[in-house]
């Protein structure tokens, strides 16, 4: 049905990025939307506005230090977030709030009931932790969305799904002690890519342990590969019965990639988001954000991404 599901798009969220010759360049957001365009689900979608996060937004995930921090750098415009991998360009402070801030607008859109599923393309940036930047995140919405769905809506247990090349460190480690922060990841072997995280032997901590699910699988994994890890996932999350899902689909495990070295092709996207869809009806009330994550081939992101996409318009017809 059209409304049913809400894709973010505008000016606010495409100036997130680090400019030439940076592999998370601006352009990402207009690909991706040419290319869903041309898409017959185009027609039945919800274009929403990007949203700004406010600073106690943030709070709920971040220590005030990290983002004083960003905004400070972010206004002197030179240096770096991390040890070399984000730089501190002019206006990525205010660019990062509004890639949190939407993704904050649609959990709320979906709990009002104006929307079922979402889709924010530039979002899912998954290294930043509680206390500082990372591998070209600065601020991580997934995090502060799952503190604001508890703080805001009362939601319990929520399920964290991660499909990007790489391991999803920041919201892994933000929450390893939380027994109701469900993690599943598929990722390539921290042996040989960044974050070096993600081993299968963790499991969470505590009263968490046996809450977090990794599965690292090796260079060159296929979509074959990937179907056998993903019905992993799915029993796990069966399992679990989450509450609401927050999906980050990075599209820098297709084959192609110029920084990663999975070959996954865009039907493994499609098949995660239609599974997603799935359990999302049976637990949660169908409710599920996709965030677009890493993909640095510019016509793999926008393939995978679409599929997604097309895969949540598909789970109403």
């Amino acid at each position: 049905m059209s409304g049913d599901v809400h894709v973010y798009k505008g000016e606010q969220l495409a100036r997130y990025g680090f400019g030439d010759p940076h592999p998370f360049g601006t352009d990402r957001h207009d690909v991706f939307q040419t290319e869903l365009a041309a898409s017959p689900a185009a027609s039945d979608v919800h274009f929403a506005h990007p949203h700004r996060a406010s600073v106690d937004e943030l709070a709920r995930f971040h220590a005030a230090a990290h983002i004083d921090r960003v905004s400070r750098l972010s206004a002197i415009g030179s240096g770096y977030l991390d040890e070399g991998d984000t730089p501190a360009v002019p206006g990525i402070f205010e660019a990062a709030l509004d890639v949190v801030g939407s993704v904050l607008h649609a959990a709320d859109a979906i709990m009002r009931g104006d929307a079922r599923r979402a889709f924010v393309p530039i979002a899912g940036l998954h290294h930043a932790a509680r206390d500082r930047a990372a591998g070209f995140c600065v601020f991580n919405d997934c995090g502060v969305a799952a503190e604001y769905l508890r703080a805001r809506h009362g939601i319990e247990r929520i399920a964290y799904v991660d499909i990007d090349a790489h391991h999803g460190d920041g919201v892994f480690y933000g929450f390893e002690d939380d027994p109701d922060l469900i993690f599943a990841d598929i990722h390539e072997d921290g042996r040989h890519l960044y974050p070096g995280t993600g081993a299968e032997h963790e499991t969470g901590t505590g009263r968490a342990r046996g809450t977090k699910l990794n599965i690292p699988v090796a260079p060159g994994a296929d979509d074959a590969e990937f179907a056998a890890a993903w019905r992993r996932v799915e029993a796990y999350l069966e399992a679990a019965r989450p509450e609401f899902i927050l999906f980050q689909c990075g599209a820098d495990s297709l084959s192609g990639d110029p920084i990663t070295h999975l070959e996954y092709t865009e039907q493994a996207h499609a098949a995660a988001a239609e599974s997603l869809c799935r359990i999302a009806e049976r637990h949660a009330g169908g409710r599920i954000i996709g965030t677009g994550g890493g993909g640095y081939n510019r016509r793999n992101l926008a393939r995978a991404w679409t599929r997604v996409v097309e895969a949540f318009v598909a789970a109403d017809a």
